[in-house]
């Protein structure tokens, strides 16, 4: 059994969906940040601190190389990128977009494989948790809402049929899906030379709303990962201050 949807029209059908979910995730987030519960507050955690340094404090941008590494070591990865705005050294409203790609060919238990590759996009926030924030070292957590949508080629080599004796191919092809899901994340940026930082992240995710299609529980997800490892990840990134 094989199905053949054009990308186009999957394309067309959630283009304005994809953008007005991004739009309504990053107002949830940075609401979040200024609807501080006021036990927070009177802790002095995400405080705004009063001083002579100014609110903006430019831009980022940032490469994940984990990702790159994953590729070139396995048969799933993704290129990522980032761009950070930078509130006072303190808060760091943050997009995070990539693009995510899977070449599982003939699993060892079922015999199935399994490609995609598709971009995806994550935005959110990080907040600097070190006392004296202006440094250039941080040490921070922050939140990630993350949405991909994509397609999924599935297929087995031909088996004979245990019963009826005769080969059997099974198939999937360009079948839609998609994904949201929310990251929490605690991070490390130090302060190398210049603009140059480096850092790294530890994630924990969770699923909020998915589409599988057909397969109904795909393998690898662009910008999520595998679906039955572990729900941390993790990223390492070199980052530049413009």
């Amino acid at each position: 059994m094989t199905r053949t949807r054009p990308i186009c029209a999957f394309i067309s059908r959630h283009a304005i969906s994809f953008g007005k979910t991004a739009a309504a995730a990053w107002a949830v987030v940075l609401l979040g940040l200024w609807c501080q519960p006021a036990s927070l507050r009177a802790q002095g955690f995400l405080k705004w601190e009063a001083d002579s340094v100014p609110l903006f404090r430019g831009v980022a941008v940032g490469f994940d190389l984990a990702g790159v590494a994953q590729l070139q070591l396995g048969d799933y990865g993704q290129l990522e990128a980032m761009l950070k705005v930078n509130l006072h050294d303190q808060y760091f409203p943050t997009v995070e977009l990539g693009y995510g790609k899977a070449k599982h060919e003939d699993d060892l238990v079922t015999g199935i494989s399994y490609r995609t590759s598709a971009p995806y996009l994550r935005i959110g926030a990080d907040v600097n948790l070190l006392k004296n924030k202006h440094t250039g070292n941080r040490v921070f957590a922050g939140l990630r809402y993350g949405l991909t949508y994509y397609n999924v080629d599935l297929d087995r080599q031909p088996f004979t049929d245990p019963v009826w004796k005769w080969n059997v191919s099974y198939g999937v092809k360009d079948e839609p899906c998609y994904q949201h899901w929310l990251e929490l994340l605690f991070g490390i940026d130090a302060k190398v030379a210049g603009p140059l930082h480096m850092g790294w992240t530890v994630r924990y995710r969770r699923r909020l709303m998915h589409d599988d299609g057909l397969p109904e529980k795909t393998w690898y997800v662009p910008g999520y990962g595998i679906q039955e490892s572990t729900r941390l990840g993790y990223t390492f990134n070199i980052i530049i201050d413009i």
